[in-house]
């Protein structure tokens, strides 16, 4: 499997550079992943730990046995972390409540709907 396409790279790129995170600013180490793999993650340093010096937040990525694609997964993972930082907001737990809210609206008019229609 090969690394993530070049227009997820150039988006993740974007929205860096719309936050103000320089590559400089982000230290990045190879660590031996845990977990399914078998004798390949055992041996190969294919796992990603990924920090960003100025607001001090880190993330370790080790989903993929491609060291490529476990940076791009970090990476991404930390631009969110610092997007919900900065925003101070979560937008995935917003989406979420939304949609538990719009699933108790609908259960409710069904109810209703049932109860007058007997």
């Amino acid at each position: 499997m090969t690394g993530p396409g070049k227009d997820k790279l150039f988006d993740l790129e974007k929205r860096m550079k719309a936050l103000g995170i320089k590559k400089e600013d982000v230290e990045e180490k190879f660590i031996k992943a845990s977990g399914r793999g078998g004798q390949k993650v055992n041996k190969s340093s294919s796992a990603v730990f990924i920090k960003h010096k100025k607001t001090n937040l880190s993330v370790k990525c080790g989903k993929s046995r491609s060291q490529s694609l476990n940076r791009f997964y970090a990476l991404r993972k930390l631009i969110e972390k610092i997007e919900e930082a900065v925003t101070g907001r979560d937008d995935k737990k917003l989406k979420k409540t939304e949609k538990i809210k719009k699933q108790k609206q609908r259960r409710k008019r069904k109810t209703q709907k049932k109860l007058n229609h007997q």
